[in-house]
């Protein structure tokens, strides 16, 4: 099977460019399984629910979102409503929504997505994110359960990632690192078999500080005082991510390549597509 990654969605020049060019991506390229990291597309911060069933609109199968998820308070009250929206798994007990789920792809495949949030640097401060992924393993495995599985790790340090990474090697399809907003050129498979890249990258304006616009971010870097808050960049942008092809009797990563397509980086597609 086939599987697009797309990193962190960044205000409305992202969320323009991924409803513009996924559902031809997904048409061109027989793409079974999309994931789409959501946690930034409103304004920079959070999402709402109108953005979510956009994005659902659009061909993501699962939008998965990270520290920001709470940042629209509606978030609060719709995440209980849509089975394919996740938030970090590692949140407390009783917290609104679901960070793990299990979907049907294209190709008729079982696909266990799981969204966790790393530690390292981060805020807040979430629960063990080995041992939860440790909890889900436990539920079931590639092969038996699932066709495939997942993970969305939203993190900052790239030490963490890579560690969760090996954690998980053979017991899962992907690890894909979201946060940062910026692509990583470490894609691979690792001795397992698992797919691996640190970071997926955003889909937003690069002529801006992480998709925000550049501005407010420099001011704060010289002066230290504030002048304004961050706004997302509004130029067009760029959307990155990472695809994935995935053995249909293993459920391992075979294949695996960054996506980048738009104005600022160097445009690449998967050359196996």
């Amino acid at each position: 099977m086939r599987l697009l990654f797309l990193g962190d969605m960044v205000g409305r020049s992202g969320r323009v460019a991924v409803y513009d060019r996924l559902p031809g991506l997904i048409s061109d390229y027989r793409i079974d399984f999309t994931i789409v990291n959501g946690e930034n597309a409103a304004g920079g911060f959070g999402i709402t629910e109108t953005i979510l069933t956009e994005t659902l609109d659009a061909g993501a199968d699962v939008v998965t979102t990270g520290n920001h998820v709470w940042d629209q308070r509606e978030a609060l009250v719709f995440a209980d409503r849509h089975s394919q929206f996740l938030r970090p798994a590692n949140f407390p007990n009783g917290s609104p929504g679901k960070g793990m789920g299990v979907y049907e792809a294209k190709n008729g495949a079982r696909v266990m997505v799981s969204n966790i949030m790393g530690r390292v640097f981060m805020s807040p401060d979430l629960d063990d994110p080995f041992a939860c992924a440790e909890a889900q393993l436990a539920t079931g495995g590639l092969g038996s359960e699932f066709d495939a599985v997942v993970f969305d790790f939203h993190a900052e340090a790239t030490s963490e990632k890579i560690c969760f990474g090996h954690f998980v090697d053979g017991r899962a399809s992907l690890v894909v690192g979201t946060h940062t907003h910026t692509p990583t050129a470490d894609h691979q498979i690792l001795s397992g078999g698992t797919g691996y890249m640190s970071d997926a990258g955003m889909c937003g304006n690069y002529d801006s500080s992480l998709g925000m616009d550049k501005e407010e971010p420099l001011n704060r870097f010289l002066s230290k005082i504030p002048k304004g808050r961050f706004e997302a960049a509004s130029g067009p942008a760029t959307i990155c991510g990472v695809a994935v092809e995935i053995s249909d009797r293993t459920g391992l990563a075979e294949k695996i390549a960054p996506l980048r397509l738009g104005p600022q980086l160097s445009e690449t597609v998967p050359d196996w597509w």
